[in-house]
């Protein structure tokens, strides 16, 4: 049966909604099914960023594509949601249903994890995406969108490629008139060279060469051309300059100098240069063999280190004030969530207060900056100042985001829900730091 001829996952049906995610074409929402009796992942239309016929038609298309590439390392779509979600003053809409990846993503496993990945892993993870991309490409789908937060990990690490956002048929199997611009997109640290021409028309090497690049981040466990923004990664690519692997190149490592090899294929500056997936795929498969029967200890030690790290942000089950939903059929007014944010930082800074702020620890201040962030979303106003004084914690996509916004509301709001929810307490902690050092009396306010 089609997917949208399905019976949609209604409100009725779900209950303790939650927002955990946000980006491209959406925000991501984490929900309990009552009748599967399993929580579940719901991604919404961005309502702000597009005309919602474009969103919508992105949606059916993400959607459509997911169904059609049913594999073991790309994400099941389980049905498609329809309904008013728990946001005031948001009207009837549609969403990606699917099951929910309680450790994250990538992006989130480097952020998260204290230490470089064991080598197990890191071969083993390049060479799932390989082959998740290798049955995407055989069913003439572009991923067009690949990079560290849209490979997502179940409890086991394995790979689950996400965000099928600007997926599409490939080029070979679509007519030219169907080729458009707005879905040409994707993150610039991940493109080639020669999608940054506007008469640019997707293909498969556009994949490949962001799987290059994604192999050096899965390695080196950080973002490509960390702190430059946009201008000057895109003259960079354009002109040939790719991230460094001369530190790679010293590891004594079995089965890395091919990896290198690999990666510097992939991101040649022509195309028809770079490997198809299938020859990926042999690469991947062989250096992983090398590694492979240290893969069962790899990943018990990384999954119990981040489970007992009290640094891991539990970003799927501490809710903070604005963004927990018992219900969707009482949304608060605007008066009574200010005065629910007021009380709850009355409440919440009292055994701050008791202590001087020169003695707390530093997940005194994450609980400090939790705990009030309805309140610093309302009322930071030097946020571009905190940012760069946090500025070696903080992405170099994640500042150039929160740069482009134009009110200190939105501003605050990207800073929370990327670096400060995703870096956990160290980065929440330096944010208190500079927070009490730019806008002391707005601490002093919420201590006292």
């Amino acid at each position: 049966m089609a997917l949208f001829n399905r019976d949609p996952v209604r409100n009725e049906d779900l209950g303790n909604w939650k927002r955990i995610a946000s980006g491209g074409f959406g925000v991501v929402y984490k929900a309990r099914h009552n009748k599967w009796c399993s929580d579940v992942a719901i991604k919404l239309l961005n309502l702000d960023d597009r005309s919602i016929l474009l969103l919508e038609k992105a949606l059916y298309n993400e959607a459509t594509q997911m169904e059609k590439v049913s594999s073991d390392f790309v994400l099941r779509v389980s049905g498609i949601y329809k309904g008013c979600p728990p946001i005031k003053g948001m009207s009837v809409q549609q969403g990606i249903v699917t099951p929910l990846m309680r450790k994250g993503s990538i992006e989130n496993l480097q952020t998260d994890f204290p230490d470089p990945l064991p080598w197990p892993l890191v071969f083993r993870l390049a060479h799932e995406v390989a082959l998740g991309m290798t049955f995407l490409h055989s069913k003439d789908v572009l991923h067009h969108d690949l990079k560290p937060s849209n490979v997502l990990l179940d409890d086991d690490l394995r790979v689950k490629l996400a965000d099928f956002g600007l997926s599409r048929t490939s080029v070979s199997a679509l007519s030219s008139s169907q080729e458009t611009q707005a879905e040409t997109g994707g993150s610039y640290k991940y493109m080639p060279p020669e999608a940054f021409n506007l008469s640019y028309k997707p293909r498969r090497a556009f994949d490949i060469y962001s799987y290059g690049i994604l192999l050096w981040s899965i390695i080196n466990g950080e973002e490509p051309y960390p702190g430059k923004i946009f201008i000057h990664v895109k003259l960079s690519i354009e002109t040939g300059q790719r991230p460094r692997v001369d530190t790679l190149s010293q590891k004594n490592v079995d089965g890395m100098k091919e990896i290198i090899n690999l990666m510097q294929r992939c991101w040649d500056a022509d195309p028809s240069k770079r490997p198809p997936f299938t020859d990926c795929i042999k690469v991947t498969e062989k250096s992983f063999s090398k590694h492979k029967s240290g893969i069962r200890e790899a990943v018990y030690k990384v999954v119990t280190k981040l489970e007992s790290e009290t640094s891991a942000p539990d970003y799927l089950n501490s809710p903070t004030p604005e963004e927990s939903f018992d219900s969707v059929d009482h949304p608060a007014p605007a008066a009574q969530e200010q005065t629910s944010a007021k009380t709850v930082s009355q409440q919440s800074t009292k055994t701050v207060s008791q202590q001087s702020t020169q003695t707390m620890t530093e997940e005194d201040k994450a609980n400090f900056v939790d705990d009030n962030m309805a309140v610093l979303i309302q009322d930071t106003d030097m946020v571009m100042a905190i940012t760069e004084e946090i500025k070696k914690l903080v992405h170099g996509e994640a500042y150039s985001r929160i740069n482009a916004k134009q009110t200190n509301q939105d501003k605050m709001r990207v800073l929370y829900e990327g670096p400060l929810r995703s870096g956990g307490k160290r980065v929440k902690a330096a944010f208190y730091d500079a927070l009490k050092k730019h806008q002391p009396d707005l601490v002093e306010r919420l201590s006292g």
